[in-house]
């Protein structure tokens, strides 16, 4: 590997600037991007490919081996947010929810405009009892994206751990009216008569 990348430099260096150089596997390169944008590109394509293939062990079920997937993308691209995101989800998917919310606080670090990310978090939180470090990242979730159905479905399940039966039925009610299913079948059954009671206008 480094003998054919350094005849690659050497013919490059023989070429005037912009003169395109043809390698007999079919990929052409101009003189001025063999040694700069040839290295970024792989890196990036080796991450992109690392991450996509995380994707089809988690939906095979193969949390582990998405992990280490996810690891290679992250170990080639230190700043990919949606990598770290991922392997917080499979994380979580075996129980390491301390382990998920590290990752998603990575990925928020690198992106905190991820609505996803913080909502990912709050489940983990909810699931280590962390009801009020959940309703924050349901808070954020929320902030970023209005309309997050999904958020709104989590705070009124937090909300109703906590006893807030007001604020469960409202956040419920919302999302509901943001089509969340879940939130619709709760408030069509007893939980939903339960919650929304005392609280129907």
């Amino acid at each position: 590997m480094k003998k054919r990348t350094a005849v690659i430099g050497a013919l490059a260096s023989l070429m005037p600037l912009g003169q395109p150089l043809i390698i007999g596997t079919g990929v052409i390169l101009t003189s001025t991007a063999v040694m700069l944008a040839a290295p970024e590109t792989a890196q990036a394509e080796n991450a992109t490919y690392y991450y996509n293939r995380g994707i089809d062990k988690y939906d095979a079920g193969d949390y582990s081996g998405a992990i280490s997937d996810y690891n290679k993308a992250i170990e080639i691209n230190p700043r990919y947010a949606k990598a770290y995101n991922n392997r917080g989800n499979a994380k979580s998917k075996l129980g390491d929810n301390s382990g998920a919310i590290s990752d998603y606080s990575k990925a928020i670090e690198i992106n905190p405009r991820d609505a996803y990310a913080y909502i990912n978090r709050g489940y983990a939180k909810d699931e280590l009892k962390d009801y009020y470090g959940a309703i924050s990242d349901y808070n954020k979730a929320i902030e970023i994206n209005p309309r997050y159905a999904d958020a709104y479905n989590n705070r009124a399940q937090t909300k109703y751990m906590l006893g807030d039966m007001k604020g469960s039925c409202r956040d419920a009610k919302k999302a509901a009216s943001l089509g969340n299913k879940e939130s619709k079948r709760i408030l069509s059954g007893s939980i939903g008569a339960e919650i929304c009671g005392s609280s129907r206008n």
